[in-house]
């Protein structure tokens, strides 16, 4: 396991898309879990591959307090979502900075996860939240684009 470097606002591979992935190899599961270490490491609830410089459609996900409830998904779609939320967003990728988006507050999700069995994850609020932000990211898409109003400061707390 190794910590990678967060790739940040400005590098180009944030605004690619993502290939699947055909297979699990061994470059697969060591990217898992060094994307887990990263995200633990710098407290973050998801991380997604092309956030460590892969373009890959990984993401990995925990929103428990704990931080012991990883959440892995390989190739994730968005099949269903509804109602809304309202709330402050962030990103590893845009440090120290926020902003306001409005998301769907009830997502389902269909993915493969790390023995490329096809799961259905479903969440609402934090979880629903963190899925759609990740899974953005596998398309190029950072959450400033949806931010509504200017980002801010999250420094001075």
């Amino acid at each position: 396991m190794a910590l990678r470097k967060i790739r940040t606002i400005g590098d180009e591979i944030l605004t690619k898309k993502c290939r699947e992935v055909t297979e699990m190899k061994p470059r697969i599961k060591e990217l898992i879990a060094d994307m887990l270490d990263t995200m633990y490491d710098e407290q973050g609830v998801g991380l997604a591959a092309p956030q460590v410089g892969v373009l890959k459609q990984v993401v990995v996900i925990d929103v428990t307090e704990e931080g012991n409830n990883p959440i892995i998904l390989i190739n994730p779609q968005i099949i269903e979502m509804s109602g809304e939320q309202k709330g402050q967003e962030g990103c590893l990728s845009v440090p120290n900075r926020a902003g306001i988006v409005t998301r769907a507050n009830y997502v389902k999700v269909k993915a493969l996860n790390e023995n490329m069995e096809e799961i259905i994850v479903e969440g609402e609020e934090l979880l629903a939240r963190a899925l759609q932000h990740e899974i953005d990211h596998l398309s190029g898409i950072l959450y400033v684009s949806k931010a509504e109003g200017e980002l801010f400061d999250t420094t001075q707390e």
